[in-house]
């Protein structure tokens, strides 16, 4: 009984400290420091680039199944299974090498996506002199909501 008296008095004390320091870490903060919130989901579901690459991934996904039922049906006329076996082999690694191209090219794009959306988020903060921009999902309480100016100028 005592020992736990002793943790909790210890578990209390710990908390005042910790809330002392936070409240003089807070108090550097300057009166006119601004900050933002910004919903990256509706900023990137509006992104005429993410649509775009959306819709291309689609397309080249779809020629891709065409190109597989195209393999299917040549693997069919084939008239042993030895000449099948090595057909599937090489069909095999054509495939891999597909879809290793279409994954590293959508990463890229999605890189490139990913860093202008950024840069606007930025460039927006700036203009309105703002000095800390978060993410909405991450903010519980506060903050500037910029999610429709930064919507209205992202690509």
């Amino acid at each position: 009984m005592k020992k736990q008296i002793t943790t909790l008095t210890i578990a209390i004390t710990a908390f005042a400290i910790g809330m002392g320091f936070n409240n003089i870490a807070m108090s550097n903060i300057p009166a006119n420091y601004k900050v933002a919130v910004v919903d990256l989901n509706t900023v990137v579901s509006k992104s005429a680039q993410v649509k775009a690459l959306k819709k291309e991934q689609q397309t080249k996904l779809q020629e891709l199944q065409k190109w597989i039922e195209t393999v299917r049906a040549d693997v069919a006329k084939q008239s042993t299974q030895e000449s099948k076996e090595k057909l599937i082999k090489k069909y095999d690694a054509e495939f891999a090498k597909k879809q290793e191209t279409i994954k590293k090219n959508y990463a890229m794009k999605l890189q490139a996506i990913d860093k202008s959306i950024t840069a606007t988020i930025a460039q927006e903060a700036k203009a309105q002199n703002y000095n800390l921009v978060l993410s909405k999902s991450s903010v519980l309480y506060g903050g500037d909501d910029i999610t429709a100016s930064i919507a209205k100028n992202v690509k």
